[in-house]
């Protein structure tokens, strides 16, 4: 993905749009003004397909500027939140690269609207920027509620609960609308992805290596003496006598100090 995201910057990266965020913002404050003033006007901008049908196409775009509440502090900090997240995200990535990924989300959304056959907002297509922040940088830390330091990756995780609870509690049309919106964050971090699920199976294989490896036994009474004794029939090292470690299946697994005729036959 980063290769052709690479090779599509060189031919087209003179098309980005520049702090596409800033727009997007503003859009949001002007339609939380303007569905004050009248209500029912942001249900005219929501993705209904049926509507563009009818040839509403302002409907295809309209949808990413719908505020998230009606709330005077809710949209807020909504404005600031999509605001923090979206100019992170373009000062990490480049603008080319964020206007790809919020081209992809779009065209996710639309397809979940068409697969749920609903009218769709923008709350799943805006989660996907908290995703792509919180994959990028998963230990930032934030203050929620100005009292509460969380790592972002906690947030994240969070989030996606609730959307896995929401997609199991919803028939399987919702469900598959729901992991297609999140179309452009699987095609930006699906190997990275697979890449931790990977490194993660190695370090359970190797903590489960190590646990299985025994600690050797504590010295016995003859070793700390200065020899050793075979664990059947008594015989001492320091009498002349061949002691052998024995750790076979027979065993055990258990190392156990045995002579030479008892370590060939017993």
């Amino acid at each position: 993905m980063e290769r052709l995201l690479n090779r599509l910057e060189r031919r087209l990266g003179k098309f980005a749009v520049p702090n596409l965020t800033h727009f997007i913002v503003g859009g949001m404050a002007l339609v939380f003004v303007l569905s004050m003033i009248r209500p029912g006007f942001a249900d005219l901008l929501e993705l209904d397909l049926r509507a563009v049908e009818r040839g509403e196409l302002w409907r295809l775009i309209t949808y990413i500027f719908l505020p998230r509440s009606t709330s005077l502090v809710w949209i807020l900090f909504s404005l600031y939140w999509t605001w923090w997240i979206g100019t992170s995200l373009e000062s990490q990535w480049g603008s080319f690269k964020f206007n790809v990924y919020y081209l992809l989300g779009m065209i996710g959304t639309t397809l979940a609207a068409f697969i749920s056959g609903r009218a769709v907002g923008n709350l799943d297509f805006n989660l996907s920027l908290t995703f792509a922040f919180a994959t990028l940088v998963p230990d930032y830390e934030i203050f929620l509620y100005f009292i509460l330091r969380i790592k972002m990756k906690w947030v994240a995780l969070f989030l996606a609960a609730i959307q896995v609870v929401q997609a199991l509690t919803h028939a399987w049309p919702e469900r598959l609308a729901i992991a297609v919106s999140f179309l452009n964050y699987f095609l930006f971090f699906g190997g990275h992805l697979v890449g931790l699920f990977r490194q993660r199976n190695v370090q359970v294989r190797q903590a489960a290596r190590r646990s299985s490896m025994r600690a050797p036994p504590p010295p016995s009474a003859d070793e700390v003496m200065g020899g050793r004794s075979c664990a059947i029939c008594g015989a001492r090292e320091q009498d002349d006598v061949d002691i052998r470690v024995c750790s076979c299946e027979r065993c055990g697994g258990k190392p156990r100090n045995l002579c030479l005729m008892h370590a060939k036959n017993h």
